[in-house]
């Protein structure tokens, strides 16, 4: 919800998104190695939604490969909204989940994926999914890296084959990104029993909404410049 959105700001969503991959992918790696016996008995059920989010990555990706990139700006930013009104989606109905988990599988896997795939974002909409299956938290997360590893994983794969000179170079020079990643992942562990999780959550709302405004206006700005 970070990294993406801040290296966009600069760059363009592609850049973005192929920057972040390996130390993606390495960080859910380290995060899935945490999780306990009991957990994984706990997400085994659900990780039949893994086939439609690789679905969906494999989509969303080359949409962000062949498409115009600079409507992906404001996906983005709906992506960070999305996540910043997890709350007012609580009051929707979403009941059916429970009664077609098999229908919600594919409907919220395929979503994550595309959103993985073209913006580098899945949590908000796999939040709406666990949570309404009842999901234990620890098990959530542990559920939630495992489909973005398998998301990531799979779009590196893709954009390995991808005749693009850009992404050639970026992926080879982001590989130093990797210690730093596990390194911040370390320190983040540690420090969190000392942060105000209040006063850590207003601070991450207000930088991600700033960063939504700035996303919106790059992507006017992008057609102006073009007009």
């Amino acid at each position: 919800m970070i990294a993406t959105p801040l290296l966009a700001l600069y760059t363009d969503v592609l850049t973005a998104v192929c920057i972040t991959l390996l130390p993606t992918i390495s960080v859910n790696l380290a995060m899935i190695a945490r999780g306990d016996k009991e957990q994984f008995r706990d997400i085994r059920k659900h990780l039949r939604i893994l086939p439609f989010v690789i679905t969906g990555t494999v989509v969303g990706t080359l949409l962000l490969v062949w498409l115009d990139p600079r409507p992906f700006f404001l996906v983005l930013a709906a992506a960070i909204l999305l996540y910043l009104n997890q709350h007012k989606l609580e009051k929707l109905d979403f009941s059916w989940v429970r009664n077609h988990t098999n229908l919600a599988y594919v409907i919220f896997g395929l979503t994550a994926g595309l959103m993985a795939g073209t913006v580098n974002v899945m949590v908000p909409v796999l939040i709406i999914l666990f949570l309404e299956l009842r999901l234990a938290a620890a098990s959530m997360i542990l559920l939630f890296n495992i489909n973005f590893f398998t998301g990531k994983l799979t779009q590196s794969l893709l954009l390995s084959q991808q005749n693009i000179k850009d992404i050639e170079l970026i992926l080879p020079a982001s590989l130093w990104l990797v210690p730093a990643a596990l390194v911040a992942l370390y320190l983040g562990t540690r420090l969190r029993t000392y942060i105000d999780e209040d006063r850590y959550l207003k601070i991450l709302r207000a930088v991600l909404w700033l960063m939504a405004g700035i996303l919106v206006a790059r992507f006017i700005a992008a057609y102006l410049v073009t007009a």
